[in-house]
């Protein structure tokens, strides 16, 4: 603990359970924790049922306060809303505008959230920066790499999310409940007086816009843009808002008489909606995909073909593939059994046992 004393280290405070438990944690082990809030703007309109960001409300700025005056660490909250605007919701736009299906938790996290955390780093002369993120990072002795790791809780685990951040920003983090399941931490947040948290609601998949608000945004932002529903036997069988208003696989909000029906897939250039009633329909199975902007987080290039466990989406399990060396940028994903629903602007995100090896956009 004397090697840790005064050891300054930021602590990005969402005013969550988990967050609070990661600054807990480094105070006991001899840290000089600074907490640090984010924040972030929201879709400003009348028919956001959220009027602020989840992730950074006003009561979540007053519970990371508490906490950090609790444990007598000082609290700073720093204004991200306008780059939040760009970054991020920018973000989202412009790949639904693209009949793409964004993943803004990952970019925010690239382009935003860890960037403020190493740039207060520096103002306040911190060693560290740490996160209430599940995931682990670990030193590899035969390549001298740090690795960003599974955390110990499987089914919480966030290593997906964080699969863009480079070696430097990894040898200077710290995931204090990455080695704790959620319950642990619910555990520790209990027994030292954060009662609370067991009742407040854990945020949703979007910060900045409501669910119930989305269709909203898609027409007030996006706008309509009408075309054909048709099964695969080119029958057409209604009209559809909107390209941007669907991804693949789902079933909800189709409009149409005489369902269940699955959106299979997209024929962009006829502005054309393709669906089935065939849930497991082999049209929205497919093992080999092409990525772009492919990041791997030990920094160094790809030159042969490595075996992997890969997936598609977050809430998805690993499946044995095939990660391709680039080629003009574009790299090949091969899974060894088909998968399904794969969709253009999400991640496909690799790994080699418990390593997080990093992501490409599926394009």
């Amino acid at each position: 603990m004397d090697g840790k004393r005064k050891t300054k280290v930021i602590v990005g405070m969402s005013g969550g359970v988990d967050s609070s438990v990661a600054l807990m944690l480094l105070k006991k082990q001899g840290y000089e924790p600074i907490g640090v809030s984010l924040k972030y703007a929201s879709w400003e309109n009348k028919k956001n049922l959220l009027k602020e960001n989840v992730c950074c409300s006003k009561e979540s700025f007053e519970i990371a306060g508490n906490i950090c005056r609790k444990f007598n660490a000082p609290h700073y909250i720093i204004d991200c809303s306008s780059e939040f605007k760009n970054e991020v919701i920018g973000y989202f736009a412009s790949l639904l505008k693209e009949k793409k299906t964004p993943s803004p938790c990952l970019i925010c996290n690239r382009d935003l959230k860890f960037k403020k955390l190493f740039e207060a780093a520096e103002k306040f002369k911190a060693k560290y920066v740490a996160t209430g993120h599940y995931a682990r990072k670990k030193l590899n002795l035969k390549t001298g790499e740090t690795e960003l790791s599974k955390a110990k809780d499987k089914n919480k685990d966030q290593s997906y999310f964080l699969c863009l951040l480079n070696q430097e920003q990894l040898k200077k983090l710290i995931f204090p409940i990455g080695d704790y399941t959620k319950e642990q931490v619910y555990g520790m947040a209990k027994k030292n007086g954060f009662d609370f948290f067991l009742k407040r609601k854990q945020s949703q998949n979007l910060c900045f816009v409501s669910a119930k608000s989305i269709p909203h945004y898609l027409k007030d932002e996006i706008g309509f843009e009408p075309g054909f529903i048709r099964d695969k036997e080119n029958y057409t069988l209604g009209e559809h808002r909107g390209l941007h208003f669907y991804t693949v696989g789902q079933r909800k909000r189709i409009g149409l008489a005489g369902g269940p029906w699955w959106v299979v897939g997209f024929d962009k250039r006829n502005n054309t909606l393709i669906v089935s009633h065939d849930p497991e329909d082999p049209i929205l199975y497919q093992k080999a995909m092409m990525l772009s902007n492919v990041h791997l987080t030990s920094e160094k290039s790809l030159n042969k073909p490595i075996k992997v466990r890969a997936k598609i989406r977050y809430a998805q399990n690993l499946a044995p593939a095939t990660l391709f060396p680039a080629k003009n940028n574009i790299s090949r994903l091969v899974f060894k059994k088909p998968q399904r629903a794969v969709t253009a602007g999400q991640w496909a995100v690799f790994y080699k046992r418990e390593a997080c090896l990093g992501g490409g956009i599926i394009i």
